[in-house]
């Protein structure tokens, strides 16, 4: 296995030359929270895949949705005025389940593809109202929205916009709500929430509100660190947002349908978006599908304007659609989420706490639900981190990963 993949498997996010030289971890199969390498390990999965396996590994009812939808109907596209049973049961579904303004979807294929949807359905949408002039869209410095042109713009990853020089025009970006990395002097967490929020008004009156359609967000940031923002940051960028006309979109491709204990991350910050981007939890990784919701102000003036000249040709798949349905029904039915509210999340956030709190280069532990994230300081105390952060991050990672525990460092 590990000479072939080395041979012609090019990796995502990879130093191909590094990787061919140390060889590939060939995971064979996977139960529960469980990996099992080909060398025979077996390995605590912390990442749940890439944050998506949110109902686990070998979930019969998935398997056989999928293997029943191969058999009736394995494809068929949504273009040209058809549709089919799968895409229109998982479309009621997700309205009964997302918040009650939202009850229309767009399907595509990940979340990268979402936020490309994102731009397309802004756009259209303030051409809708004649204002085509509200083009440009606000994102955040080390936020990610995907690895596409248009979702790595989006996304303000230095490292990525280093190696494309070609980018989406109208994308501004203001600094993320990292309060243990980039508050300074005496500032609380809430008062500092509010001055990165406030930098959103600001870019906004420097841009001219008449010309700002957007701003886009991840509840949380999850590449970026497991970044949660002070209580106070959300409430006031939707404030901001309202007061300019400006669309609120939240990215929940990482929060979404119970990570931190609610549907929609969104919900445990306390604010109200336009749109949302989906993914991941939305079929538990076990086939790829993205969407967007939208809101019904958005998705009425784009239904009342004529045709929407964008999809992909597996767009709402028939396959995709009859897994997502299975998954959801998982979590609705066997109450994963709430469990995550009130057991599973509590317990997993109290033993990190008992475990890390005092530890000597542990300067915060962020996180709700089933997500976490530990930051690594040298002076934990005084919010001092390491210089050579991204080595120390990797050092304790390979740590884990050789004590067969998948986690991720940033």
């Amino acid at each position: 296995y590990r000479a072939l993949d080395a041979a012609h498997h090019i990796h995502p996010f990879s130093d191909m030359g590094a990787l061919n030289r140390a060889g590939s971890r060939v995971i064979v199969k996977a139960e529960g929270v469980y990996l099992w390498d080909s060398d025979g390990n077996k390995i605590i999965d912390g990442m749940a895949g890439l944050w998506c396996v949110n109902v686990g590994y070998g979930r019969k009812e998935l398997a056989d949705a999928a293997y029943r939808q191969l058999q009736e109907l394995p494809f068929y596209n949504t273009f040209f005025k058809t549709t089919h049973p799968p895409i229109i049961e998982l479309s009621a579904l997700l309205a009964e389940i997302a918040p009650p303004s939202f009850n229309h979807f767009f399907y595509c294929n990940s979340g990268s593809e979402g936020n490309d949807t994102v731009l397309r359905v802004v756009h259209q949408y303030w051409r809708t109202q004649n204002q085509p002039q509200k083009k440009v869209v606000i994102s955040r410095r080390n936020g990610y929205h995907g690895s596409t042109i248009a979702g790595a713009t989006l996304g303000g990853m230095g490292y990525m916009h280093e190696q494309m020089p070609s980018k989406v025009e109208h994308v501004v970006h203001i600094d993320q709500p990292y309060f243990f990395g980039e508050a300074q002097g005496n500032l609380t967490p809430e008062e500092f929430g509010l001055a990165r929020a406030q930098q959103l008004e600001a870019k906004i009156l420097e841009l001219g509100a008449e010309n700002v359609a957007a701003f886009i967000g991840e509840p949380f940031q999850g590449a970026g660190g497991v970044i949660f923002p002070p209580s106070t940051y959300w409430p006031e960028i939707e404030r901001i947002c309202r007061k300019y006309d400006v669309l609120l979109v939240a990215d929940e491709v990482i929060g979404g349908f119970g990570r931190t204990g609610e549907w929609f991350a969104h919900r445990h910050f306390g604010f109200e978006p336009d749109l949302m981007t989906l993914a991941k939890g939305l079929t538990s990784g076990y086939v790829p599908m993205g969407a967007v919701a939208l809101s019904d102000r958005i998705a009425d003036a784009l239904i009342a304007h004529g045709e929407f000249n964008h999809g992909m040709t597996y767009s709402g798949h028939p396959v995709a659609a009859a897994v997502a349905v299975a998954n959801l029904k998982v979590l609705r039915d066997e109450k994963i989420v709430e469990r995550v509210k009130t057991d599973t999340g509590p317990y997993f956030q109290q033993r990190l706490r008992e475990t890390f709190a005092d530890h000597p280069i542990v300067g915060e532990i962020a996180g709700a639900g089933l997500v976490a994230g530990l930051q690594l300081a040298r002076e934990p105390g005084a919010r001092k981190r390491f210089e050579n952060g991204g080595e120390v991050g990797t050092i304790c990672r390979d740590y884990c990963f050789n004590g067969n525990l998948v986690m991720r460092a940033t």
